[in-house]
């Protein structure tokens, strides 16, 4: 093992033993380093990699601390991988929303606060068909992140909304050439909607598994022709 993963591997389990807690200071440089049994170069470079992934928070003057470890800051790393997306890889993002979505969705049914079911029900009704297609496709977007947020799973919500970014350019494109596309997006949500006031898990699941697949499904159809 190199150096400086081993020194990553051991400042990973002082945070997992529970040595060091989310918000807290490590120790000094020169302490952490005696205690770990690590040079201290081998520890800056094992600092510097887990503040580059939001595990450390290097703070200048101050100090080293943990950060909190909410799953959405430190799945700000899969965002950035995401941005690095090629074109040829969409259909398998639509894929892995396929399988996310209709469990967040169910969930979501199950769990979202009332006053964020009245949320989700002003993005939609502010949705708009003659608006210009980037912002329907915003609007849908928002829609999606709010029930993925209902769900109470900050896991999965982080996750979906990862996996959304990378389709915003073939929900424009659908926007643009296939004809009504706006109507059945809106028709689709407005069915999502209504399965999640009445909290029906397996009817919210159902209409999100048919709203991904639609999008899928043209995708495939659009990339063969």
């Amino acid at each position: 093992m190199a150096l400086t993963d081993e020194a990553i591997d051991k400042i990973k389990q002082m945070i997992i033993s529970g040595r060091v807690r989310p918000g807290e200071k490590l120790p000094r440089e020169a302490d952490l380093a005696a205690e770990l049994g690590l040079s201290r170069n081998s520890l800056r470079e094992a600092v510097k990699a887990l503040s580059l992934i939001n595990v450390l928070d290097v703070r200048q003057g101050d100090g080293t601390y943990a950060t909190s470890l909410e799953p959405s800051l430190l799945l700000e790393a899969l965002s950035f991988m995401v941005d690095f997306h090629r074109d040829d890889t969409v259909l398998e993002f639509l894929e892995i929303r396929r399988i996310l979505e209709p469990a967040a969705t169910a969930l979501a049914a199950a769990r979202m606060p009332d006053e964020d079911r009245i949320e989700l029900g002003k993005v939609l009704d502010a949705a708009d068909v003659n608006a210009p297609v980037e912002e329907f496709v915003q609007a849908d977007m928002e829609f999606h992140r709010l029930i993925a947020v209902g769900s109470c799973n900050s896991v999965l919500a982080s996750l979906v909304d990862n996996m959304s970014v990378p389709t915003a350019r073939a929900r424009v494109w659908r926007g643009m050439t296939e004809p009504h596309a706006k109507d059945r997006t809106l028709a689709e949500h407005r069915a999502i909607y209504n399965a999640i006031i009445g909290r029906d898990a397996d009817l919210a699941r159902s209409w999100a598994t048919v709203h991904i697949a639609g999008i899928e499904s043209w995708l495939r159809t659009a990339l063969a022709d």
